[in-house]
């Protein structure tokens, strides 16, 4: 495991409402995982502009805050994009809105095409706050996948950082795995056996992968698992939204195309409707 996975952060500093609220959310980041912060701004340089930025990270300075402004004039994406790649950032941070309208979701607001496109871990805040709210639980996906290792690594990472006291650890199973068509009692029953096969043998498979995150990290947190059946990204999504998760923890996503987009899947529906803040691990 990386002991620090994220050294650099950045974050898309933008002149919006919530400005504040998101610089704070990645200073506060920043002091727990020891890490240095850019802040991007896309557009031209100006005085005022820097001013104003100096003066929101200012209170952060006397817990030894370390941190850069650039100034990267373009489209956004692109600005941005390329900005993580010349400054080495780990860990990019974006305001998202919860819900987007269908036209927004076919062309793809400017947060979900960076998710889609940027080589670094993607942290999408939905709720950003001035005032610091204690992350509590944290969800994060157990899927069979040769980059759930060190998902899970960084979400004990991030859990140990930000004093969370539970994670829960999700295996979404699809429904097609079961394969048993149910019209009487016989086949009901077949059905619910071979589900408790299926989540026993993804419950050990997960195990495993625990077994493997470096114990300090484990220490005073409440591990869960719990085996869901259903459609892939809505599935796990709906669950972190139902049961109030803080944070959602997911791989990221495999490149798309634009029939990806048309007939969403997998963590397209995360990217879709943000069922609470999601931190997608490159």
């Amino acid at each position: 495991m990386n002991t620090q996975p994220f050294r650099v952060i950045g974050i898309g500093a933008g002149f919006s409402p919530n400005l504040k609220a998101n610089l704070y959310e990645a200073a506060r980041l920043c002091i727990f995982f020891n890490a240095k912060l850019v802040l991007i701004h896309v557009g031209e340089r100006t005085d005022e502009k820097a001013t104003q930025l100096d003066e929101i990270v200012a209170p952060f300075k006397v817990q030894n805050l370390l941190y850069s402004i650039v100034f990267q004039p373009g489209e956004p994406v692109e600005s941005i994009i390329s900005a993580t790649e010349k400054y080495k950032i780990d860990l990019l941070i974006l305001g998202a809105a919860q819900r987007e309208n269908i036209f927004k979701y076919y062309i793809g607001s400017i947060a979900r095409k960076i998710t889609r496109e940027a080589k670094c871990s993607i942290l999408l805040l939905i709720k950003p706050s001035v005032d610091r709210i204690q992350c509590e639980h944290i969800v994060v996906n157990g899927l069979e996948d040769a980059r759930t290792l060190q998902t899970l690594d960084a979400a004990f990472y991030v859990a140990n950082k930000l004093n969370a006291s539970r994670i829960t650890i999700v295996e979404e199973i699809r429904q097609q795995e079961v394969a048993v068509h149910v019209d009487d009692d016989k086949s009901l029953r077949a059905a619910k056996i071979k589900k408790e096969k299926i989540s026993r043998r993804e419950d050990y498979r997960v195990q495993q992968m625990i077994s493997q995150v470096p114990d300090t990290y484990k220490k005073e947190i409440t591990i869960k698992t719990q085996a869901i059946f259903g459609k892939r990204g809505y599935s796990i999504g709906h669950y972190a939204e139902v049961i109030g998760a803080d944070l959602l923890v997911m791989n990221a996503p495999s490149k798309t195309n634009f029939w990806d987009r048309l007939f969403p899947h997998d963590i397209e529906h995360i990217l879709t409707e943000l069922p609470t803040d999601v931190l997608i691990i490159q």
